[in-house]
């Protein structure tokens, strides 16, 4: 069913539509370099042979795991005679998996895509500004395809239950409407997953007789969504996580964990992020909040999967309705900028450290006011900072839950210490 012309594409509208970029390159008669990157199963492959058809070019293809530079040489060597052969044909390489060509044979490809001797279409499901070198990445426009909509695979079904040429010509009527939705749906973006699925379910429906909804179920079992724990889907997860807490969305928050979990994430590294976040986004708006995550985490250690998930889902729901402040983070950033800035400042002699005789004839510690000597345990106006600091103010507490307190408490010591900072 790998369709045989740019028409019978399903999905990748924002790519192959009217007036999208890669199409209109096409009708101009133009083909630059390119990479596809995408999931598996939506399309990568068929593109590329159905772009080297459209402009009537040389398809040649390697597979990144196996090839290495003696296979890009002779693909170079076949480029360079079909260039010169009586219909002067231009040729399209495309490499499957072109993350996996390390930095020798990724080198090796540049001076002939440069010079036009190849056209290449590499193929990836990793995030090229990761895998691929700089120099390569240049000269290749990256598009990204999208995993297929539901209702993009529901149509894909369809015409493969009607095709007697390549389908299954089985007429539309052959399975229930209920079997194609549920199919798309388990297919999960996937194209090639899904023709999987439709050609077993087909034959589980002939071999049994039967089109009960939960014969089908039986055939599906457990999906899995796409996660990969060392890639794009892991950061991009964890990220969408910690922003729904930042965005006060319990429901997100919960999804992104789920789908975490799902993908097989160990909880305990959620529940170290989910710690992150309590001192990152919350901090002492509810300093509750970092002792919910902490208990979270060592419920965890003390009793695992999947008992304690719902401790670590506790904290997640708790962070992502708190009141929020990121002064402490911001105030401490900015306190290592001032360290960075202003070097080696010394300590003001009345709040240094006089262990000894010397260091007291040498005046430290001489001046100092005992806090808890002075009316409400506070020496106004005493001076902290080094002279070049006074008056710097890194942290800057918000007026949200009982940082609220803290900023008004704050104010009026400020206001009491005056010009000693």
């Amino acid at each position: 069913m790998r369709p045989r012309h740019l028409d019978e594409v399903v999905g990748q509208e924002h790519v192959l539509g009217v007036g999208a970029p890669l199409r209109a390159l096409l009708e101009a008669g133009k083909l630059p370099s390119l990479v596809f990157w995408g999931p598996p199963g939506v399309g990568k492959t068929t593109l590329a042979r159905l772009i080297a058809q459209h402009v009537d070019a040389q398809f040649l293809t390697l597979s990144a795991v196996l090839a290495g530079v003696k296979d890009i040489r002779e693909a170079v060597a076949s480029a360079q005679t079909a260039a010169r052969g009586l219909r002067a044909r231009r040729t399209v390489l495309f490499v499957d998996e072109i993350h996996r060509f390390n930095k020798g044979q990724q080198d090796a490809l540049l001076p002939f895509v440069e010079d036009g001797t190849l056209t290449l279409i590499g193929a990836t499901t990793e995030n090229p500004s990761f895998e691929l070198n700089g120099a390569l990445l240049s000269r290749l426009r990256v598009f990204v395809l999208r995993s297929l909509e539901t209702e993009a695979i529901v149509a894909l079904l369809r015409r493969a239950l009607n095709d007697a040429e390549r389908g299954l010509g089985a007429g539309a009527e052959a399975l229930p409407e209920s079997w194609i939705a549920r199919i798309a749906e388990a297919a999960d973006g996937d194209a090639r997953k899904a023709l999987v699925l439709l050609e077993t379910a087909w034959e589980l429906s002939r071999a049994e007789r039967s089109r009960d909804d939960a014969l089908l179920e039986k055939l599906i079992g457990r999906g899995f969504r796409r996660f990969d724990k060392q890639g794009e889907h892991h950061y991009d997860q964890i990220s969408a996580l910690h922003k729904s807490v930042r965005g006060s969305d319990p429901d997100a928050a919960l999804y992104w964990y789920c789908r975490m979990l799902d993908g097989g994430v160990d909880a305990g590294y959620i529940a170290r992020r989910v710690t992150r976040m309590a001192y990152e986004d919350i901090g002492l708006a509810d300093p509750r909040g970092l002792q919910l995550a902490l208990n979270a985490w060592e419920a965890y250690e003390r009793i695992g999967s999947p008992e304690a998930e719902l401790a670590i889902a506790e904290a997640i729901v708790y962070l992502a309705v708190a009141p929020k402040s990121n002064a402490v983070y911001t105030a401490y950033a900015a306190a290592r900028a001032a360290v960075e800035q202003h070097g080696s400042l010394e300590v003001p002699l009345h709040i240094r450290n006089a262990p000894t005789k010397l260091m007291k004839d040498l005046g430290y510690g001489s001046g100092y006011r005992y806090d808890h000597g002075e009316e409400g345990a506070h020496a106004a106006g005493q001076q902290f900072l080094p002279d070049a600091l006074l008056g710097a103010e890194f942290y800057r507490p918000t007026t949200r839950g009982l940082e609220g307190k803290i900023a008004e408490k704050l104010a009026q010591l400020r206001a009491a210490r005056g010009g000693g900072r």
